[in-house]
């Protein structure tokens, strides 16, 4: 893989995992419409470039919620201890919520993922979760902050993240989307599904790193450039949906999706 390739996926990466755009769609669709699959050396390196690039945007929620993650091990210590706080409450249903949704996740994955990298697929489900996204974000009522999540919201967010396994899907999408349905307000769902995203990314992460190239500039390249790009639409998000929709995110969605359909039947 060249470094220019590398750098433009990093890019990509950064961008669309935490946008809920879906990062898998598009790690898949680029090098697809470019013709980039069609050299051989460039699937090879591939093999764990992509779970390497999330790395790099884990690397970018570690370091922008730092401060967020301490409390929360602190606070989940001394929930354990008998001291209630909203940190420590949190915390646990952070653990809850992963379980599930991560163990599900993986066998569906594991089970029936390659199946579905097609650009059909993707496409379609691209404009799926672009319409719910929308017409549930339009309808939904904000009457849940992070602080006064419930367990039942922060399960059922967590549980829909299992159909992220789905190209196209977008886990901070379905998340977002399932959180906007249970009444949690667009900031506190994006913020949510940050720091959800972290445990299972970290444990993909360790699962794939026997194929990380690490003798490879390009690989090292492309989590620098997702790192940064992470670290920048982090702030901008939680910033954007503080007075902003998904409506934009929600048409991008169904824009993409009707140009890989057509690029498919064209291809």
């Amino acid at each position: 893989m060249s470094i220019i390739q590398a750098l433009i996926l990093g890019i990509v990466q950064g961008l669309t995992e935490l946008l809920p755009i879906s990062s898998s769609a598009h790690l898949y669709i680029i090098p697809w419409l470019l013709d980039w699959n069609k050299n051989s050396a460039f699937q090879i390196s591939f093999e764990g470039f992509d779970v390497a690039l999330h790395f790099g945007t884990l690397l970018a929620i570690a370091i922008f919620f730092f401060k967020d993650w301490l409390k929360l091990f602190k606070g989940g210590w001394e929930q354990i201890q008998g001291k209630k706080t909203t940190e420590g409450k949190m915390f646990w249903y952070l653990v809850l919520a992963t379980i599930p949704g991560g163990i599900i996740g993986f066998l569906l994955d594991y089970f029936v993922g390659d199946a579905l990298e097609k650009p059909i697929i993707i496409g379609i489900a691209l404009i799926i979760m672009g319409i719910l996204l929308y017409v549930i974000d339009k309808s939904a009522k904000s009457s849940t902050d992070y602080e006064h999540m419930t367990l039942k919201q922060t399960f059922l967010i967590g549980l829909s993240q299992a159909l992220a396994f789905i190209p196209g899907v977008s886990r901070s999408g379905v998340t977002m989307t399932t959180g906007r349905l249970l009444g949690v307000d667009r900031e506190s769902s994006a913020k949510y599904t940050f720091l959800l995203s972290t445990p299972i990314v970290f444990a993909a992460t360790l699962y794939k790193i026997k194929d990380f190239a690490f003798g490879e500039l390009s690989f090292y390249i492309g989590i620098l450039a997702s790192f940064l790009v992470g670290i920048f639409v982090i702030k901008f998000l939680l910033e954007y949906l503080k007075k902003g929709s998904f409506k934009g995110f929600a048409i991008y969605r169904v824009i993409v999706g009707i140009i890989v359909i057509i690029a498919t039947f064209i291809k």
